[in-house]
């Protein structure tokens, strides 16, 4: 009786790493088994810098709203601390988008703000 080795499902699980693993180079590409740590490592990478992205758009929000607020003569904490109390709540991403784009309606939100301390 014949050794039964059920090529089509291997072929397909093998398959599906060497397809993830397109774009690498050499062996990292080709072969089976590197492809396969490569693809693996770089989803680890992938998971921790998609939680990196989220606080690198943090702090360059943080950095276009301190540098629109000095303009204005106020300091980023003060601003801040002066839109809670004004109970303005926007959040840092639509603040730096305002202090980029929309320099008339950050002025006065910084106007409200100075009035709230």
């Amino acid at each position: 009786m014949p050794r039964a080795t059920n090529v089509p499902a291997t072929r397909k699980r093998r398959k599906k790493w060497l397809t993830r693993a397109k774009g690498f180079f050499s062996g990292r590409r080709r072969l089976y088994r590197t492809a396969r740590e490569t693809v693996q490592r770089a989803l680890r990478f992938a998971t921790a810098h998609r939680r990196r992205k989220k606080g690198d758009f943090r702090r360059l929000w943080t950095v276009r709203i301190n540098a629109a607020c000095r303009q204005e003569g106020v300091s980023y904490s003060r601003f801040i601390s002066g839109l809670k109390k004004a109970k303005i709540q926007l959040d840092r991403r639509s603040l730096a988008d305002l202090a980029v784009r929309d320099g008339e309606g950050f002025k006065k939100l910084v106007a409200l703000s100075r009035k709230a301390r």
